[in-house]
């Protein structure tokens, strides 16, 4: 009998394809061959942020690509165009590609390994009578809350095409945190028709996962107890990146500005802000500049990950006469390598856009949190965050809808300087850390997983 060949679907965004990578790791660390299928516009972009250590990863996995029905002129981040092109090309290709490994291959595929936002990927592996587990790379709270949508439309809250009836602040269950019905993923596109199309896609994939045989979650049982009581179907396996600390991290779209780990050796310990927004945040002109005096006025050091795209005209985007004036205290880099600054000692606090990678590679490494969401799951992460587990503060925004430098810099010190927030963030830490040891809840899921697989 041969060896375990896992085929692996993440969704095409950056958030989705890092987490992927890490469970993929942890399958070739068991002797598993594995294929990962990105779309062909991410497999040119993740191959080309790879720096040769990076490239040594993937030796042990083999990178492959799809199409995505899309031309290379069209905009990708047309939610409703890409996913009309995701559904209607991406299924009969990924089954050609099954197809041609299957033979030429001597190790037929055995398992698929899907996003669970790439759902009508199980259709295609009931076809090949093959394996089939479902992974969510955000929090089970967010998975738990579009399993739910039927309850949400029986109690009224919303319609049967996804809109609400009254906007009000909702709650799954006692332990969960409380979500506004505004906050609820597809409610964060700007036009009803993206709205109605992201919804329908969401529950599209909630009919197809019913077709995998295991839903598993980067996320931990001590995270989210409340979630996985709610929906005990659903395994906890993470979080994944506190079971790679000496691995590295894959997947990334932009090439890491490692240089930026020596700066942070010469800051003293406990001292920098650092400051990152993700792969998708966009800042308006006079936001950016307010971000950008509100961290020059903290007079404390920082590390900011400035993305190219970021704001309109970049060259001109920063206060004028900020550079000089912030001198070797402030450093902007294009893209950091996170998991290494979050663990890096002079770390003070991480003020975040609230992405499930950042928040659980946040707490993974006990660092203290300043919250700004900026879109979809990012703002029930905020919750948990401040309202559940304590470990952050939320930023206020002024009646022009702004948040103010003196906002950034007044929540700066009363984080930093309320040694609680450190103590609760460093106990959750612990337990995160436990969930992926030989003995935690995690580990022993993931164990169970791979040993089905085989």
């Amino acid at each position: 009998m041969g060896i375990p060949h896992v085929l692996a679907v993440p969704y095409p965004a950056q958030g989705h394809v890092i987490p992927m990578m890490e469970l993929l790791q942890s399958f070739t660390k068991q002797g598993f061959k594995v294929t990962c299928v990105n779309t062909e516009f991410i497999h040119e972009r993740v191959m080309k942020a790879m720096n040769e250590k990076e490239s040594n990863v993937v030796d042990t996995i083999q990178m492959t690509s799809i199409p995505d029905g899309l031309g290379p002129s069209e905009d990708r981040n047309d939610f409703v165009i890409a996913l009309k092109a995701i559904f209607e090309v991406m299924p009969g290709k990924l089954e050609e590609l099954i197809e041609k490994i299957n033979e030429t291959d001597d190790n037929k595929i055995t398992c698929l390994v899907a996003d669970e936002n790439m759902g009508w990927a199980f259709k295609v592996a009931e076809k090949f009578g093959i394996k089939k587990v479902a992974f969510w790379p955000a929090s089970t709270a967010l998975l738990a809350a579009s399993f739910n949508v039927p309850k949400l439309i029986q109690d009224e809250i919303l319609n049967s095409d996804g809109t609400v009836r009254k906007h009000q602040t909702i709650s799954l269950s006692k332990n969960m945190p409380a979500m506004n019905t505004e906050n609820l993923v597809w409610f964060c596109f700007p036009d009803l028709e993206t709205q109605k199309t992201v919804f329908g896609v969401i529950q599209k994939s909630n009919e197809f996962v019913k077709l995998a045989d295991f839903v598993i979650c980067n996320s931990a049982y001590e995270l989210e107890p409340a979630a996985f009581t709610l929906c005990p179907n659903l395994l906890p396996i993470g979080p994944l990146i506190a079971t790679n600390q000496l691995g590295k991290q894959v997947g990334h779209f932009w090439p890491e500005d490692s240089a930026c780990l020596t700066w942070l050796n010469e800051q003293p310990v406990s001292s920098v802000i650092y400051v990152a927004f993700g792969s998708f945040t966009l800042f308006d002109p006079i936001q950016f500049q307010e971000l950008a005096l509100g961290l020059e006025k903290t007079n404390r050091p920082f590390l900011w990950v400035v993305r190219p795209d970021m704001t309109d005209e970049m060259n001109e985007a920063y206060p004028k006469g900020f550079i000089d004036r912030i001198g070797s205290r402030g450093r902007m880099v294009g893209w950091a390598p996170q998991e290494k600054v979050l663990r890096h000692p002079s770390v003070a606090c991480f003020l975040s856009h609230c992405g499930w990678n950042s928040t659980i590679e946040g707490v993974s490494n006990g660092v203290p949190f300043l919250c700004w969401p900026y879109f979809a799951d990012q703002f029930l992460n905020e919750r948990y965050i401040c309202d559940v587990w304590k470990v952050g503060l939320g930023l206020e925004k002024d009646e022009s809808g702004i948040i103010s430098h003196s906002e950034i810099t007044n929540k700066v010190e009363h984080l930093v300087c309320d040694n609680q927030f450190k103590a609760r963030v460093l106990e959750l830490k612990e337990k995160v850390v436990n969930s992926v040891s030989t003995q935690g809840c995690s580990n022993k899921n993931l164990s169970r997983i791979i040993d089905w697989m085989k």
